[in-house]
């Protein structure tokens, strides 16, 4: 594909109807060619080899091979499909949590399971994420490992120094997994987490996430005290907010729009521990498209804390972090593979 030429979709759902959505919704857009449509997942697997699509629009549910198996029957590298995941929240969300882990680059949510207009709903939001998906990376994702059993007698944990903040959007399932499952049982900090996900879904990841990692993974609930030990991830539909009373730090949902699109929103985050840990606030901006995360890192750093970003080298979408880097706002930036490292130098 090259920056004149239309991004070439493949439309892959096992319902006639939603396939006829789907290709209507996306002819009608700027930029935008359907190449095919495929109504399962070899016959998607066939299409691919056939049609070579810049863009799968991939439905999870489907007879025979479902689209998980075709993410991972497809030849990883440059030239290999991006994958939008099409889905329902509910029964589906943990489908469409593991297609995310497995490297499908977005996820758009389906308005109703059923056959009616409403699908007709998703449209502006599936051809941005088309577009987004595009442009972005293909990376190797790890296979996520089980966390080792927890130990037989409890971490003794020292009060918290540091409080880590981290902020992601497009490709941030994969690079979320890879590195809390890095982290070990003993990390010294609390941390927080921003993902941009539809409303629905945050509960599965938080699920995933404590699958594979050492440390308790959460969803946000109001009140909820961070610690060393646990991560809390922001539910999706609502800010994620810090507020600190005297050695004890708690999540404050907030669900008023106030001045953002994305819900939750990393700025929103970053500011609340800019405000609550001050100097000892450390700000991490993972891959994702556009620049949520800069207003937030600035606080930080005006705040006297840290900022680390994801290097070019390793993002899906090199968005957000580059925001930041050009803003001349980080402290320091590493790959993935070197980020948790890098984290560790910064909250010991």
């Amino acid at each position: 594909m090259t920056a004149e030429s239309p991004v070439r979709v493949l439309v892959v759902d096992d319902s006639a109807f939603a396939r006829k959505v789907l290709r209507q919704v996306l002819s009608n857009a700027e930029g935008v060619e359907v190449v095919g449509v495929a109504r399962d997942g070899l016959d998607a697997l066939e299409k691919v080899a056939e049609l070579s699509p810049d863009v799968l629009t991939l439905d999870l549910v489907m007879p025979g091979l479902d689209g998980l198996g075709v993410l991972r029957a497809l030849t990883p590298g440059a030239s290999a499909p991006r994958v939008v995941v099409v889905s329902s929240a509910g029964e589906e969300s943990e489908l469409a949590v593991a297609a995310l882990q497995a490297g499908a680059v977005e996820l758009v949510h389906k308005p109703t399971a059923l056959a009616t207009e409403r699908l007709y709903e998703l449209g502006s939001e599936l051809v941005e994420k088309v577009r987004t998906a595009a442009r972005a990376v293909a990376r190797a994702v790890p296979e996520p490992t089980p966390a080792a059993a927890s130990p037989a007698a409890p971490v003794t944990r020292a009060a918290a120094k540091r409080l880590v903040v981290v902020g992601t959007s497009t490709g941030g399932p994969q690079a979320l997994t890879r590195l809390l499952s890095e982290l070990p049982v003993d990390f010294p900090s609390p941390v927080a987490l921003a993902l941009h996900i539809p409303t629905g879904y945050t509960e599965a990841v938080a699920k995933r996430l404590d699958a594979h990692c050492a440390l308790e993974v959460l969803e946000a609930v109001d009140g909820l005290e961070l610690r060393p030990g646990r991560v809390v991830l922001a539910r999706s539909g609502q800010h994620l907010k810090l507020e600190r009373h005297g050695p004890l730090t708690l999540a404050r949902l907030d669900r008023h729009p106030l001045r953002t699109a994305h819900h939750p929103c990393v700025d929103i985050l970053f500011e609340s521990a800019a405000r609550t840990w001050g100097a000892d606030a450390v700000g991490l901006v993972l891959t994702g498209m556009g620049d949520d995360g800069l207003l937030g890192a600035r606080a930080i750093r005006d705040a006297g804390g840290t900022v680390l970003t994801e290097s070019e080298s390793s993002c899906v979408v090199y968005g957000m972090p580059r925001a930041v880097n050009e803003a001349g706002l980080a402290t320091a930036s590493a790959p993935l593979e070197d980020m948790v490292a890098l984290l560790r130098q910064h909250v010991r």
